[in-house]
């Protein structure tokens, strides 16, 4: 295979070009997704020539896919199980699941990077979807971006350990499928990656911290763990938590006065995972409102 692109086409200088207007008529092509689609039609010839497959992205679909086309499919599973029901090959890689270079944790102790995705997300994706035959799917990939991150530690911090749980939802059968199991594993591993002085993140020690807002404009604040077994203690009076700060238990509000929440994770009454410390600003910014 020989991958083309394909995606993010600037269409819109496409139709201002009179050589385009002139191809169009010409070929008798409609609209710019024909004009594409006749391009890709034209490199899976030339690649062909070459004794190559195609595979693009998943814009390759606009305007009809080229005869042999393979699809890679990174815009949510949509394109790719269409391709499927087509039957073309197709890679799923869909940005919901499986980018590497979303960070990993809480917003606030990251890089400002796209997005985020836990591991768990990516954990929870299952490549073939409903309806589509599974022998068209040729594997599940993970992408990491390179565009926003700095040198190759980060790169390393990116990757792992989210990398383990694209490769494990690749290789293993879906009814096998069982987090716990996972996730421990995952911590096995670490004394690995530590001998071979790789960085990564320990994201899943932290909360996901979300906040929402009642009808009142009150702001609450509530927190979810990854893994079983871990106790959050938080402050909201600018001291340093501990595990005889506050116990989080439910939604908890927020007062008007406060400028910083902090939040550290034990397990087995032991400190572990990161200390976040969340300004008011980014807990009201990931608010929901509540009608």
């Amino acid at each position: 295979y020989m991958h083309m692109g394909g995606d993010e086409t600037a269409k819109n200088n496409w139709e201002k070009s009179e050589d385009i207007k002139a191809l169009m008529q010409k070929e008798n092509l409609k609209n710019q997704d024909e004009v594409q689609s006749y391009f890709v039609r034209r490199v899976e010839k030339i690649m062909q020539s070459k004794g190559k497959k195609l595979m693009g992205w998943d814009e390759i679909l606009e305007g009809g896919l080229a005869p042999e086309a393979a699809v890679m499919s990174w815009r949510g599973i949509k394109g790719g199980a269409e391709a499927a029901k087509q039957k073309h090959p197709v890679v799923m890689s869909p940005s919901s699941h499986n980018y590497l270079d979303y960070y990993q944790g809480e917003a606030t102790a990251e890089g400002a990077v796209y997005a985020g995705l836990r591991m768990k997300k990516t954990y929870s994706f299952e490549p073939v979807p409903e309806g589509v035959d599974e022998k068209y799917i040729l594997g599940n990939q993970g992408n990491l971006w390179s565009e926003q991150l700095q040198n190759i530690r980060n790169l390393e911090y990116m990757a792992w350990p989210r990398l383990m749980a694209i490769a494990e939802v690749a290789w293993s059968p879906k009814l096998s499928k069982d987090w716990d199991k996972f996730s421990n594993k995952v911590e096995g591993h670490f004394a690995i990656l530590d001998t071979l002085k790789i960085k990564y993140a320990k994201s899943i020690y932290d909360p996901i911290v979300t906040t929402t807002l009642n009808t009142k404009g009150e702001l609450f604040a509530s927190m979810e763990g990854e893994l079983r077994g871990l106790d959050f203690y938080y402050t909201i009076d600018e001291s340093m938590p501990d595990q005889y700060s506050n116990p989080f238990t439910k939604a908890f509000l927020i007062p008007d006065d406060v400028t910083i929440l902090r939040v550290i994770s034990y397990r087995d009454g032991k400190p572990i995972g990161k200390l976040l410390n969340i300004p008011i600003n980014a807990l009201k910014q990931r608010a929901i409102k509540v009608l």
